[in-house]
């Protein structure tokens, strides 16, 4: 239930995991445990009944991991890091936009350009950036080379 919690609220929502092996354990661990999950309840339980019931949530799990594609989730396991500071907030220190890559693997990398609103080590909100961000005050323009590789 944790890994497809933590993985639904990374995949659904602007709330995103930074920690990679937190990420790790929501992508590969819906993977995995999911199938065993929906294996083992057809196994453990008795009555037709408590197996019907018990099936139904893995289940469906699984048909949202085969629509999704199984090469789509592990493409987007891997964590955003942060590459370059190009503001900061002069208001809130957790406020920032950066320049993030992910690695895809054989794929090579994707780049984005977002707002970041960091709520710990752990987990960030990630937002578009603003148009007029050099016109609006609270923005600090800083340029700074990060090349986070955690």
């Amino acid at each position: 239930m944790l890994a497809l919690l933590l993985f639904g609220l990374d995949a659904l929502t602007s709330l995103e995991i930074k920690s990679q092996a937190i990420k790790s354990f929501a992508y590969f661990g819906i993977m995995v445990l999911t199938p065993l999950t929906l294996f083992g309840n057809l196994w453990a339980f008795k009555t037709r009944q408590w197996k019907i019931i018990t099936s139904i949530f893995p289940a469906l799990t699984l048909v949202g991991i085969l629509i999704i594609g199984p090469l789509n989730i592990v493409y987007s396991s891997s964590a955003w890091k942060t590459q370059k500071v190009l503001y900061e907030n002069g208001h809130f220190d957790f406020k920032k936009v950066e320049l993030q890559m992910q690695d895809v693997g054989a794929l090579g990398y994707n780049k984005r350009t977002v707002e970041v609103t960091y709520l710990s080590d752990l987990f960030m909100i990630v937002g578009p950036v603003e148009k007029d961000i050099d016109n609006r005050v609270e923005w600090v323009k800083v340029n700074k080379e990060v090349n986070h590789s955690d």
